[in-house]
C-alpha cells in the first residue's frame, strides 16, 4: 500500500470513529431529555392529581350546585307554564320555545349528573347553565309583563265598574231623587174639588128644575163643587169627568162611548164639562140628564176627574 492510500485509510477510520463517538453523545442526551421528561411528565401528572384530589370536594359541590338549579329551573318552567296558560297568556309559539328550553336543560342536568367532571368541564356547563337560566328570565318577565298587564286590566276594570257603579248610585239616586221630586210635584199640582152639593132634580110646571130626594120624580142629576186654586197646576182648558154610580152599580153613561183614561185605568164618566183654569180656584156644575131613564131608589155615588185623577167625590140618597 502506498503512503497516499495510507493516509487516506488513516483519515476514514478517524472520521467513522468521530461519528461513532457523536451518535453514542446524541443517544445520550436523548436518553437524558427523555428520563427527565418522564420524570417531568410524571411529576406533572402526580401535580395534577393532587390538584384534582384538591379540587374534588369543589367540583362535587359545583355538580350538586349545577343540578339542584338546572331542577329549579325545570320547576320554575313548569310552574310558569301553568300560571300562563291559566290567564291564557301562552300562545303556541311560546309553549314550543318553552319545551324546548326545558329539553336543553334536561339534556344538561342529564349531563351533569351522568359522572364527575373536571373544573374546566363544570365551568363550561355552568356557562350553559347562566345562559338557559337567562333566557328563562326573559320568559319570566314576559310573562310577569302580561300578567301585570292583566292586572292593571282588571285593576282598571274594577275601578271602572267602581265607577260605574257609583255614577249608577248616584244616577238611582238622583232619579228616585227626581222621581220623588216629580211626584211630590205631580201630589202637589193635582187639582182638589170641595164643596160637593149633589142630588136629584125633578121638573117644574114652568120648565125648570128643582132638587128632589124620590127617585121617581127625578130627571136629572147635578153636582156642584169647587176646584181648588193650585199655583203649580197646569193652566188653561180643561175637562171636567162626572161619573154617576147607580145604586145597583152601574152607571149613567149619556153614550157608551163616553170612556176617559185616569191613573186608575179607563173610567166609564156619565157627563163632562170644559172649564178655563188659571190658578184660582173656580166654581162649577155638571148635569146628567136621564132622558126618560127611571132612577131608582137608594145611594148613589159621584165622582169628579180632572187630568186623568180622581180629584173628589159625593154621594147621595134617593128614596
Amino acid at each position: 500500500m502506498s503512503e497516499l492510500e495510507q493516509q487516506t485509510s488513516t483519515k476514514k477510520s478517524g472520521l467513522n470513529t468521530l461519528v461513532v463517538i457523536l451518535l453514542l453523545a446524541g443517544i445520550g442526551v436523548m436518553t437524558f431529555l427523555w428520563s427527565s421528561t418522564r420524570s417531568e411528565l410524571s411529576e406533572s401528572n402526580e401535580q395534577m392529581a393532587m390538584m384534582e384530589s384538591m379540587l374534588s370536594e369543589y367540583t362535587g359541590e359545583v355538580t350538586k350546585d349545577l343540578s339542584s338549579d338546572l331542577k329549579n329551573m325545570l320547576e320554575t318552567y313548569n310552574a310558569l307554564e301553568k300560571k300562563a296558560k291559566e290567564q291564557g297568556d301562552l300562545n303556541a309559539e311560546q309553549a314550543a320555545e318553552i319545551d324546548a328550553q326545558r329539553t336543553q336543560i334536561k339534556e344538561l342536568l342529564d349531563k351533569v349528573e351522568r359522572g364527575k367532571w373536571t373544573a374546566a368541564e363544570l365551568a363550561k356547563m355552568r356557562r350553559e347553565n347562566e345562559t338557559l337560566r337567562n333566557i328563562m328570565k326573559g320568559y319570566v318577565h314576559q310573562i310577569d309583563s302580561l300578567n301585570t298587564l292583566n292586572l292593571k286590566l282588571t285593576s282598571d276594570l274594577d275601578q271602572t265598574r267602581t265607577e260605574l257603579t257609583t255614577t249608577t248610585s248616584e244616577r238611582d239616586t238622583y232619579k228616585q231623587t227626581a222621581e220623588e221630586s216629580a211626584a211630590r210635584v205631580k201630589e202637589g199640582s193635582k187639582l182638589q174639588a170641595y164643596g160637593f152639593s149633589s142630588g136629584a132634580l125633578r121638573s117644574k110646571l114652568n120648565s125648570t128644575t128643582t132638587a128632589t130626594d124620590k127617585a121617581k120624580n127625578t130627571v136629572q142629576i147635578k153636582s156642584s163643587f169647587s176646584i181648588g186654586a193650585n199655583p203649580i197646576a197646569d193652566k188653561g182648558n180643561k175637562a171636567v169627568y162626572m161619573q154617576i154610580t147607580k145604586p145597583d152599580g152601574t152607571i149613567f153613561q149619556s153614550r157608551t162611548s163616553n170612556v176617559v183614561s185616569t191613573d186608575q185605568g179607563s173610567v166609564a164618566y156619565s157627563d163632562k164639562k170644559d172649564v178655563d183654569y188659571t190658578g184660582e180656584a173656580v166654581s162649577m156644575a155638571i148635569y146628567y140628564d136621564l132622558r126618560g131613564e127611571e132612577a131608582q131608589k137608594g145611594n148613589y155615588t159621584v165622582k169628579i176627574y180632572c187630568d186623568g185623577t180622581l180629584i173628589g167625590k159625593d154621594s147621595f140618597t134617593l128614596k
